[in-house]
């Protein structure tokens, strides 16, 4: 497989695109006089034309008004906004890693998420950066009957920013005190007299941390384009081009389960590896024709590679190796090389419309999709000796923890552990049909059904090894119209997904399912300006991997585990004052008794699942005032995680936390956006998530940052 060959060179070189869109953007006399049009038709893949309250599923919305005043500034932040949404293993600040509702799919990869309701999250991009992203919906419960093949606990589906029609911009420089620099672009055109419309998004970002030796380069584009083929058919074109290079970061260690004893921006890798590159080329082309005037068809494909390599120092998590169990400073650590390429494809296209049998309305939905994963690995390890051999501390590429020693020892060699090609090919087809029975009673049936292979070629060993499954994935769904602005519904869904890997002896793994029930009260109150929904779920998972460290590289099946839990989402304004609040209660859990090969300890029906707090609390307020004839907005959040288990098979926790943070927005003329926020006001010392006690993530301390935006 080919990765994507514009590592190195100028962003603007990455494709072709550009030069269309300065051909798009030239002013001509005829554009020129061209009515600017309102682009104001951009109804989103594979919903359905549904209303929140007709929808017998949670959905949460964090719009750019949301996020912006949040001061998101990528896909983990942007979830931490969702309280049924937890922080997993972010691979060393190198992918997105989510449970919603607790369910989390293969820790070895990263999680997927939709963009424009197709499955695109898959592969070793890094981690999304909100740049291009007009919105995130957090589409909780059962949704595999449409999307099918998504992650066990619900889907985060990705909505783009797309040509408006009206001509205008944005550029935004933002710096904080750990020393990062970032800037921003948004320019969209006018409509012209092709019918065409176009828009560029794109960010550099040079970037400090408050981790030591741990600096960061990103940049992206994100340029999209619209064209009106006719006055009922719209092709709709985007193209995302990222890289990222940072160190590979497993952050801190706690000492025979005590955290603290280092401080949170000691670094534990060794810069003499460099950094991890990731890299994303991907495209989404999609067509929209309105077949009649309650009739649309919508096609689609997706195409996007990815690619990761780089050095990496990280603490051994195996006892028989570790020295810090020994004297509590001496820390063992392997050295990774990775080289792992993607490329992933998705074909789909969908019908929907509406017809009436006697008295009953329906609302159709009907559609197929295909697409073919490609999963390149290869890893190779330097891995210290056991304990027992009395080996050195250069063997055991040893560091001080209390006061490291950066590039003691030469760099060891490392050795081939995996190298193999994995192919996952699925086709699905899918129906769905909401039947009005009465003004009050809807209910929804659907139901998908999927074929798919996996093929893993295991070049190091020199074997092959396929396995195909068919599944159906039902769906049932009612709501009833309590009032004009109130409905109650419930949904019951079965969903599964094609795992990926092998565990070390060669060994394919049978399909993830799950099995998900809700029952909620949505409601709009006071003309829509408040919105909110209350719900409670069930959720059972079979066939569950987990990541094996003793194994890098490879996972390990842990059995069945189940969640449950109440939410309650809650957005709008009251007395001049904006407010959003998301709470979340979820009980994760496993099933059954089994034996954690991570680490060699039982783990026992009840115990509690990895990262999952059981509270999880978010709010944000804000006002606009008047000052001088200008517009000021004020506003704070504060965001509340319970604690959580901090390594499977143990009794180790994550200590739960408070943060506050605050912002102000001074608009002193109508082009100019001033703006300072503060994170984390009471600079409190936290936790993110874990895989172990040895590799845990600490989150940033107080930070200060401030931008101007220019609107033209």
């Amino acid at each position: 497989m080919k990765k994507p060959q514009y590592g190195h060179l100028p962003l603007i070189s990455m494709t072709a695109l550009p030069a269309l869109l300065i051909t798009l953007a030239v002013t001509t006399a005829e554009a020129q006089q061209v009515e600017e049009i309102l682009v104001s038709d951009q109804r989103r893949a594979y919903r359905g034309d549904f209303s929140n309250l007709e929808t017998p599923q949670a959905i949460q919305i964090l719009d750019s008004l949301i996020m912006d005043q949040a001061g998101v500034r990528d896909l983990n932040e942007a979830l931490d906004l969702s309280a049924s949404v937890a922080r997993q293993n972010n691979f060393g600040g190198l992918w997105n890693s989510f449970a919603v509702r607790g369910f989390v799919g293969d820790e070895n990869l990263p999680s997927n998420y939709l963009v424009n309701g197709f499955n695109a999250g898959r592969g070793f991009g890094g981690s999304r950066d909100i740049s291009g992203i007009e919105s995130v919906e957090v589409l909780k419960g059962p949704t595999a009957a449409l999307f099918g093949r998504g992650e066990p606990g619900g889907a985060v589906n990705l909505v783009t920013k797309r040509p408006t029609g009206q001509r205008g911009g944005e550029i935004r420089f933002s710096a904080d005190e750990f020393d990062t620099y970032r800037t921003d672009m948004d320019f969209t055109s006018a409509s012209m007299a092709s019918g065409g419309a176009f828009r560029v998004v794109g960010f550099y970002e040079d970037g400090g941390s408050f981790r030591d030796a741990v600096d960061s380069k990103r940049y992206g584009l994100t340029p999209s384009v619209q064209w009106q083929l006719t006055e009922s058919t719209t092709l709709f074109y985007e193209l995302e081009a990222t890289r990222q290079a940072l160190p590979f970061d497993r952050g801190v260690v706690a000492v025979r389960g005590e955290l603290g004893v280092i401080p949170a921006s000691r670094f534990l890798g060794e810069p003499g590896d460099g950094d991890m590159e990731a890299e994303v080329l991907g495209h989404q082309l999609e067509l929209r024709h309105a077949l009649s005037e309650n009739w649309d068809f919508l096609a689609g494909v997706n195409y996007r590679t990815t690619s990761m390599e780089g050095f990496s120092t990280e603490p051994e998590l195996t006892d028989s190796r570790q020295r810090l169990n020994l004297d509590g400073r001496t820390l063992t650590r392997q050295r990774r090389q990775r080289a792992y390429d993607s490329e992933y494809v998705v074909y789909r296209a969908e019908m929907s419309g509406s017809f009436n049998t006697g008295r009953l309305a329906h609302r159709i939905l009907l559609g197929a999709d295909t697409d073919q994963f490609d999963n390149d690995q290869i890893f190779k390890r330097y891995r210290a000796p056991g304990l027992a051999g009395n080996p050195s501390l250069q063997a055991s590429y040893a560091l001080d923890i209390l006061a490291p020693v950066y590039g003691q020892y030469p760099l060891p060699n490392v050795s081939p552990l995996t190298d193999r090609l994995e192919t996952l090919d699925a086709t699905g087809a899918y129906l769905q049909d909401q039947i009005n029975i009465n003004e009050r009673l809807q209910i929804r049936l659907g139901v998908r059904f999927d074929d798919f292979s996996q093929t893993l070629n295991n070049r190091l060993a020199g074997s092959t090894q396929k396995q195909s499954d068919e599944r159906f994935s039902p769906q049932m769904g009612l709501v009833y119209a309590i009032s004009s602005g109130m409905s109650f519904y419930t949904t019951y869904g079965e969903g599964f997904r094609a795992t990926s890997g092998a565990d070390f002896a060669g060994n394919t793994f049978d399909p993830n399912e799950s099995i998900s029930a809700e029952a909620g009260i949505k409601f709009e109150l006071s003309n829509r300006d408040i919105t909110g929904n209350i719900a409670v779920f069930r959720q059972t998972q079979n066939n569950i991997l987990s990541a094996d460290p003793v194994n890098a590289g490879f996972s390990v099946a842990i059995g069945k585990a189940r969640s449950k839990g109440l939410e309650f989402d809650l957005a709008g304004t009251l007395a001049d004052i904006n407010f959003y609040l998301s709470y979340a209660y979820v009980k994760a859990e496993t099933a059954s008794s089994t034996l954690d090969f991570n680490f060699g300890t039982p783990i026992a029906s009840g115990d509690p699942l990895l990262n999952v707090p059981e509270h999880t609390f978010n709010v944000q307020l804000s006002r606009d005032f008047n000052v001088g004839g200008t517009s000021l907005t004020a506003g704070g959040g504060l965001l509340h995680v319970d604690e959580r288990l901090g390594e499977v098979a143990s009794t180790f926790m994550l200590p739960d936390y408070t943060l506050l943070r605050a912002f102000v927005s001074w608009q002193p003329t109508s082009q100019i956006n001033l703006r300072a926020e503060l994170d984390n006001v009471l600079d409190e010392t936290y936790y993110t998530n874990s895989f172990s006690q040895l590799w845990i993530q600490p989150g940033s301390p107080q930070r200060l940052r401030l931008s101007a935006a220019v609107t033209f």
